[in-house]
Formats: structure tokens, C-alpha cells, sequence
């Protein structure tokens, strides 16, 4: 088996294979972009691209195998995780989060053929990480096709000696018969009718399925260029990303100022512990919306913000001296557990308005923020705070996968559901509209929530799942989920009690016509 330890290794003619077997690559996955996923929104369809994309580029390693990949094959796992995901929820917010964590995994696979140590690196070595990924797949195959395959060196014997030069002239042709074509087409019907009759090629459809072909190819070709040829940058474990020096002194005021900003906003805020909805219920001009609005969104990008901010501040930070490093950790410690209380202050906001206005798509997902970055807090004190730095970025990257992955599992659409109708049997309005424009994820807690709603809102709630959801209604297989299986399953089931909600409250509530109506 070839090893692609050193790409100047190798001779020339096995690094033109390499990018042909590349370009190849790219191009069966452009086939089956255009297969695939034109029809959305993504379920199957992408898990299956997924693998194939796997599979390609396992087949590719199985000739020309990386030295770096030897220990890290379980980089694929993230990746086959998050794409498998798109076949189980439903819910559009969660695809993307399962996007960006399989981008995310994607990176780390770019950042171990950059030869970066990724259990060691820190954060703007995974920022390269992500930017190169995203240049790779956007602009890759410019040199894949210009530099990197020698051209020259493709043996050309009998009919195949002038197929790259008609190759080429066929690809300069191209668009300009496109381009003259269409004008002398425009000019005259007759014209136009011959050539369609020639040709007879339903010209929108050609370059739809053109157009998916080609940005399949150009995005895997890409990306694959990346990991097997593209080294413009080497790290070693033990280098390091100088920095710009900053003194304990401007690093003592800057921390010591915030602290006390939030040390003071921190008193204020104890009245509210202890008084709770009470205490706002009290407080003239003060509502729970006005307290929550007000207040949750705040202090979540507040305490975001003050992750960068310490990351940087230690980054800049005069290590020379250990007192220095003493003091930061103090300041920085400190700030943490302000942190931690305005994050309960936030928490304890969002809680009260829920309590009040039920669970939203927003409001969750902004609250499983705010307990990822906790964890990331923590891990932060155990990590930079403790002198070992460079093992932060990878424990808060291996968090927000574990995060993602908690959400497939708590299936918050469904959670939404149950929360609001919890409310609802407490005296608190019910949203239908809202409810039942959640995903297919939330059907199966909507059905088993009817009862438990009055019966205005029974007959809206199944009115709208039929409508939504009818059983007899098909849908490609390419998007197929887990999700959307279940509640056609679940509506088919149940057809006859979401017909009989409806029915019940037409009929309890809509006076009988004492004449038979007009014809």
C-alpha cells in the first residue's frame, strides 16, 4: 500500500493518480448531489451522500493512505453520527445544529492533515481549522485541476491521444454555443424549432441537473484536495502562536473593573432570588415579560462574551513572571462564579416566563446554550486556569458535540408540546398555531395531549394535523426521517379521534339550520 506520508515524496505520476482518483471522486459525488438532494428538506437523502462521501474517502485512503490517520480514525465517527442524525429528528433546527457539528467534525479531519495536534491545539488553530475546511470545499478543485494534476503526464495512446485536447476545446465550446445558441434561437422560431427538434433536450432540466452535478463536484473535489495535498501550514505539538505581550497591571484593571461591574449587578440581583414572582409581581410597571425580555438574552450573550474575553486576556497575559499567572487566575476564577450567578439570574428569568407564556424554540435552545457554556466555564477553571491551556478548545468542541446529540435525544419540539399544554390544564392560554407549526416531532405529544385540552382548542389542534399531516398524502424517499414517519404513522392511527375532535365541537357549537340550505 502507497503511503502519502510527504506529498514531495512522491513521484509525479502517483500524485497525478491521486488527483484524478480525487477528481473522480468528486465527480460520482456530484452524480448523486443531483440525485439526491435537490429534494429537500434533507432526511435520507444527505445521510446517504454522507456515506457515500465516507465511503469515498475511505477508498481513496485504502491506496494512498496519510501517515496521520494511522491513530485517528475515530475522527470519522462525529461525522458519521451527525449525518446519520438527519434520518431521525424532524425538526429544522436541529438539522442545522447537526450541520454545524458535522462541519465541525469535518474540520477536524482537515486539521489532522494540516498535521495539527487537535487534542492540544488551541482556539485559533481550530478557527484555521474551520476557515481552511470552508476555502478547501470553496475553491479546492482550482488547483487540484491546475497544478496539482499533471496533465501532461496522462499516458495517451490510440483513440485516447487528443481526448484531453477535445476535452478542453469542448469545455471552451461549450459556453459560447450556450451563449450564440441562444441568441440565434431568440432570433427566429424556425430556428428554434430545429434545433429543439434535434436535439430535443428539455434545456431547464439539463442545466438544473447540471448545475447540482457541478457543485458536487466542486465542493467534495474540494474538500478532498484539502486533506491529501493541501499543506500550507505545519504545526508541531510543542509550537506555539506568538502573541502579543500584555502586563498584569492593564490585565488587573481591565478584570478588576469588570468584576465589580458585575459584583454590583450581582447585589441587585439577590432581591430577585429570594423574592422570586413574587417580588415581581409587586413592583409597579414591572411584568414577567418586561422582567425576562429584558434580562435572559442579556445576560446569555453577556456571559458568551466573557469566554473571549478570558481566553484572550490569558492569551496576551506576561507568563515570564508566576505571580502574574497567580493574579490572572484569581481575577479570572472570581469573574467565573459572577458568571455562574448572573447565568442562575438568567436561568431563573426564562423560568419565570415560561411558567407564564409556555416554551419556545428560541427560548430552549438559547437555554441548552447557556448550560453548554457552564460546562465550558468549568472546564475552562479546570484547564487555563490550572496551566494546562491547550486542553480547552478540544473538551469545548467534545462538549458542544455531546450537547447536540443530548437535543436528538430530549427531542425539544416534543418537550415544547408537553410544556405548553402542561400550562394550559393550569388556566394559561394554549398557542395552536404555534404548537402545530412545530415539526413532525411534536405530533406524537400533540395527539396525546387532545384530551387534555379544551374543546375549541381540541378541534383546532386536529384540524391542523390532518392538514399538515394527512395520512394519505406521500412523500419522497429521499427525505424520509424517523420523525416524519411516526407522525404519519400516528395520524393514520388515530384518524378517527382527530376527525371526531373536529366534528365534536362543530357540533356543540354550530346552531342547526332550521330550513335545509340553498342548492
Amino acid at each position: 500500500m502507497k503511503k502519502l506520508i510527504l506529498m514531495e515524496g512522491l513521484i509525479m505520476n502517483e500524485k497525478t493518480n491521486l488527483g484524478l482518483s480525487v477528481l473522480l471522486t468528486g465527480l460520482v459525488l456530484g452524480l448523486l448531489t443531483d440525485l439526491l438532494l435537490q429534494i429537500t428538506p434533507w432526511g435520507l437523502n444527505f445521510t446517504i451522500w454522507m456515506a457515500a462521501l465516507t465511503a469515498g474517502l475511505l477508498l481513496l485512503l485504502r491506496h494512498w493512505e496519510p501517515e496521520w490517520l494511522k491513530n485517528d480514525r475515530w475522527l470519522f465517527l462525529p461525522v458519521i453520527l451527525f449525518a446519520a442524525a438527519f434520518t431521525g429528528r424532524d425538526s429544522p433546527a436541529l438539522k442545522t445544529l447537526n450541520f454545524v457539528a458535522l462541519f465541525a467534525g469535518l474540520s477536524l479531519i482537515t486539521m489532522r492533515a494540516q498535521l495539527i495536534p487537535i487534542h492540544l491545539a488551541g482556539v485559533l488553530r481550530y478557527l484555521y481549522g474551520i476557515a481552511l475546511t470552508g476555502i478547501n470545499t470553496l475553491v479546492g478543485i482550482l488547483p487540484l485541476f491546475f497544478v496539482d494534476i499533471k496533465w501532461g503526464e496522462i499516458p495517451r495512446k490510440g483513440w485516447s491521444h487528443h481526448a484531453v485536447a477535445v476535452g478542453r476545446g469542448l469545455l471552451l465550446a461549450f459556453p459560447l454555443l450556450f451563449v450564440f445558441g441562444g441568441l440565434l434561437m431568440a432570433a427566429d422560431a424556425i430556428f428554434e424549432g430545429i434545433i429543439k427538434n434535434i436535439f430535443g433536450i428539455n434545456w431547464e432540466e439539463f442545466f438544473k441537473h447540471s448545475f447540482f452535478i457541478g457543485l458536487g463536484l466542486w465542493f467534495t473535489a474540494g474538500f478532498l484536495r484539502g486533506l491529501f495535498f493541501g499543506k500550507e501550514l505545519t504545526f508541531s505539538p510543542n509550537s506555539e502562536i506568538k502573541a502579543p505581550s500584555l502586563g498584569i497591571v492593564e490585565t488587573s484593571v481591565t478584570l478588576g473593573l469588570l468584576n465589580l461591574l458585575f459584583l454590583i449587578f450581582v447585589i441587585v440581583q439577590l432581591r430577585y432570588f429570594f423574592g422570586g414572582a413574587s417580588l415581581v409581581e409587586v413592583t409597579e410597571g414591572l411584568t414577567y415579560s418586561e422582567y425576562a425580555r429584558r434580562g435572559f438574552f442579556e445576560l446569555v450573550t453577556a456571559s458568551g462574551l466573557a469566554l473571549p474575553l478570558l481566553l484572550g486576556g490569558h492569551w496576551l497575559l506576561n507568563k515570564e513572571n508566576l505571580k502574574n499567572e497567580r493574579i490572572f487566575r484569581w481575577l479570572a476564577g472570581f469573574l467565573i462564579l459572577l458568571l455562574f450567578v448572573v447565568m442562575v439570574s438568567a436561568f431563573q428569568r426564562m423560568r419565570l416566563y415560561q411558567n407564564e407564556y409556555g416554551l419556545t424554540e428560541l427560548r430552549l435552545y438559547t437555554t441548552a446554550f447557556m448550560g453548554w457554556l457552564a460546562i465550558v466555564f468549568v472546564w475552562f477553571a479546570a484547564t487555563v486556569l490550572r496551566g494546562i491551556r491547550e486542553r480547552f478548545t478540544f473538551g469545548a468542541v467534545v462538549a458542544g458535540f455531546v450537547a447536540i446529540f443530548a437535543l436528538q435525544v430530549i427531542n425539544p419540539d416534543a418537550l415544547i408540546v408537553r410544556t405548553n399544554v402542561s400550562l394550559a390544564k393550569s388556566g394559561k392560554s394554549f398557542d395552536v398555531y404555534y404548537a402545530t407549526s412545530l415539526s413532525a416531532d411534536a405530533v406524537s405529544s400533540l395527539v396525546s395531549a387532545l384530551p387534555e385540552l379544551n374543546p375549541k382548542d381540541r378541534c383546532n389542534v386536529a384540524g391542523r394535523i390532518l392538514h399538515n399531516w394527512p395520512s394519505t398524502a406521500g412523500s419522497d424517499w429521499r427525505s424520509w426521517s424517523w420523525g416524519q414517519a411516526q407522525a404519519r404513522r400516528i395520524v393514520k392511527e388515530n384518524e378517527g379521534a382527530l376527525q371526531e375532535a373536529i366534528n365534536s365541537w362543530r357540533f356543540e357549537n354550530i346552531p342547526v339550520p332550521t330550513q335545509p340550505p340553498p342548492p
